[in-house]
């Protein structure tokens, strides 16, 4: 079964939960498991590469019957037609030989996939499980620009800055990021490696709980602001350098980002954080958004 050679388009950056579609082509994965593929979609895949935030999941609504969307995956096609999925793919991302795609894993289709090719298919996301994840990614990135701000005064030698000016703690040390409906993890080492870019990490398990305390009371202040939240969209295609800003007191937060977002800080009616050093030293970072 032929596969498309054009990238997918992606609607979710703007937030869409629905959206119309031909289905392209039906391929099975290498799991077993079958994909449809569509031209343009709502949905957001896991990106293979980074892998924070969930796919999506819903339902697609296609030749008189209604599929459930258990998982959605990137994969990619080759110039050669090869075709790989998720950490199978053996190119960069976005690399411009390649078609990037959004393969909608269904749980059942009924009779033959390729017999859906062809047809008109309506896609729905289910949207309380996207503002939930979008809640976290959105924390996810205040907390970024929050821990940045509180631990500046703990470095010792000049180093990268985020968009605010400040040492880019997370940037420099985040080894992890996942999201789920409730909030985030982010994982941080505070390793060798940090401390000879000059990180101080003196009695950073003393200090953890003026330094959560300190992160709140900010993440608190944004709140209230009301900001916008707007991802800068390049381009419709899947594997297009999208950039999530957000107008906060001090300037313009703006961090590379393929996720889905809340539109305004104002959604949020609190974000709690929690700041643990596991047992190798590493710093854990949980937010639990509260959305209003």
């Amino acid at each position: 079964m032929p596969l498309p050679t054009s990238s997918t388009e992606v609607t979710f950056p703007a937030g869409a939960t629905t959206g119309e579609a031909p289905i392209l082509a039906a391929p099975r994965l290498p799991d077993g498991r079958t994909a449809l593929v569509v031209a343009r979609t709502p949905f957001h895949p896991l990106d293979h590469t980074w892998p924070d935030q969930p796919a999506d999941t819903g339902v697609i609504r296609v030749a008189g019957g209604e599929l459930a969307v258990v998982d959605c995956v990137t994969g990619a096609v080759g110039p050669d037609g090869e075709f790989a999925v998720g950490e199978a793919i053996p190119v960069r991302r976005g690399d411009q030989a390649w078609a990037w795609l959004a393969l909608h894993v269904v749980a059942e289709v009924p009779g033959e996939p390729a017999d859906l090719v062809g047809a008109a298919a309506e896609l729905v996301v289910d949207a309380e499980r996207r503002a939930a994840l979008s809640a976290a990614h959105t924390s996810c990135h205040l907390l970024a620009f929050a821990l940045n701000a509180t631990l500046a005064p703990r470095w010792r030698k000049e180093v990268r800055v985020d968009s605010l000016g400040r040492p880019d703690f997370d940037n420099l040390a985040i080894t992890s990021s996942r999201m789920d409906e409730g909030g985030s993890r982010d994982e941080y080492r505070i390793g060798k490696s940090l401390r000879k870019k000059g990180f101080g990490a003196e009695d950073l398990a003393a200090d953890l709980p003026g330094i959560r305390a300190e992160v709140e009371a900010l993440l608190g202040q944004w709140l209230k602001t009301d900001a916008e939240v707007r991802i800068e969209v390049p381009g419709p295609a899947l594997t297009d350098r999208r950039v999530w800003h957000c107008g906060l007191p001090d300037g313009d937060a703006h961090i590379p980002c393929g996720g889905s977002h809340l539109g305004r800080l104002g959604e949020l009616r609190a974000l709690g954080v929690e700041l643990t050093l596991d047992d190798e030293g590493a710093l854990v970072a949980l937010t639990r958004p509260e959305r209003g």
